[in-house]
């Protein structure tokens, strides 16, 4: 197996640079895998291949303002992508792991500011927070430790918290290859986002669902439930080794509720499917897997389950609150077993990624490979906001 087996040529025209609208009215591919056959439907079709009993379980977490266009003491502009709180530096949750841009030129000491507004901050427009660049991670990509102090009061004369500056002064980020999108931001969260934000990157999966699509599925007898897992820096890294199994994969936050603990529970030992809405569903119920549990035993479900509640905690901490999750850096490739999901709801991925080894692992990559010819040949639009597929 190496890298090279997932990559694939897509023409830069078919890569989406909006969404869908309505979002569920993107094109659907069905990928069979008992015979490799394939359907072509619309997204909102989905509820044909939905059954009574089943259980959908998707991302709910929500893409943070991670976006920072900030200033030098010299002038130049620097772009900072926030990823990781980094409660191991710092417990009050003013560190964090960064892309910086542009990186070479940002060693430690260095210092940006941020102005109300970002990248669209008018003229004149107050400084909102400050940077402070503390060491290098990846020097490589830019990857750099950043210790974050908010600047200045609100409208009120209160003290401006961490999480206000960063709001003021930053933008949802939006992958590098949507390039021209000036549309709606809250396009790139999905409908049942939480209100807390926490991730560098949308579940874009579940950008395809509206508030209907999920009444008329729910009224079909169909379960639809939740997990958190941030979405973190490997969104944004490709698998540059050869080798593919020597890639390291991130380790991100992630949490299933016992709620959905217990509808996966009950869906298998009722002989129903378990659906997951995203890459990032698929690696939260794989993580929480019992190990012990014998594979015969319909009743599955989470390692973590007795640890649900804790990891659910949420603690205050002076002006930011830090959920205590379970964390995963699950790597599924060629070869993996899948315990709980029994088919995947996803988008179509970047060539040579970790996404593309996962979906392969799910069908086969010989599978993979020709559904994704058809795509191309069919003029499917690819990647955050292009069109979906579903893997049964």
């Amino acid at each position: 197996m190496r890298t090279d087996d997932f990559d694939y040529n897509l023409p830069d025209e078919l890569i989406a640079q909006a969404p869908a609208e309505p979002r569920d009215s993107c094109r659907l591919l069905v990928l069979h895998r008992g015979d490799g056959s394939i359907d072509h439907r619309i997204f909102r079709d989905i509820i044909d291949y939905l059954e009574p009993g089943d259980v959908l379980v998707a991302n709910k977490t929500r893409v943070m303002p991670a976006r920072l266009i900030g200033r030098k003491p010299t002038g130049g502009t620097a772009e900072t992508l926030l990823l990781n709180r980094r409660e191991d530096v710092d417990p009050m949750g003013a560190v964090w792991e960064c892309l910086v841009n542009p990186g070479k030129r940002l060693k430690p000491g260095a210092e940006i500011e941020y102005r109300a507004g970002g990248a669209l901050a008018p003229e004149g427009a107050p400084v909102v927070l400050r940077a402070t660049i503390l060491e290098f991670v990846d020097d490589s990509r830019g990857g750099r430790l950043v210790r974050f102090e908010p600047v200045g009061e609100n409208a009120d004369g209160s003290l401006r918290t961490l999480d206000e500056a960063i709001h003021a002064a930053g933008h949802v980020p939006l992958p590098p290859y949507i390039t021209d999108y000036e549309g709606d931001p809250e396009k790139y969260q999905t409908v049942y986002a939480m209100e807390e934000e926490h991730s560098a990157a949308a579940p874009t999966a579940g950008l395809h669902f509206t508030p209907e699509l999920i009444e008329r599925i729910e009224e079909k007898g169909v379960r639809f439930e939740t997990v958190e897992l941030e979405v973190g820096i490997d969104t944004f890294r490709l698998v540059e080794e050869d080798d593919p199994t020597e890639h390291v994969m991130h380790t991100e936050r992630y949490h299933v509720p016992a709620e959905t603990v217990e509808a996966v529970r009950a869906a298998k030992a009722a002989g129903h499917r378990v659906i997951a809405v995203g890459t990032t569903a698929v690696r939260s119920l794989e993580s929480s897997w019992e190990a012990d549990v014998p594979a015969a035993d319909p009743a599955v479900c989470a390692r973590r389950f007795e640890d649900a509640p804790d990891s659910a905690a949420v603690c205050g901490r002076g002006d930011i609150a830090v959920r205590e999750d379970a964390t995963t850096n699950l790597y599924l490739m060629p070869g993996s077993t899948f315990h709980v999901v029994d088919a995947m709801i996803t988008n179509f991925h970047v060539p040579r990624s970790t996404l593309m080894m996962l979906v392969s692992a799910f069908a086969t990559r010989e599978q993979i490979m020709a559904a994704y010819e058809a795509a191309v040949e069919e003029r499917y639009r690819f990647f955050s906001f292009g069109d979906a597929m579903l893997i049964e």
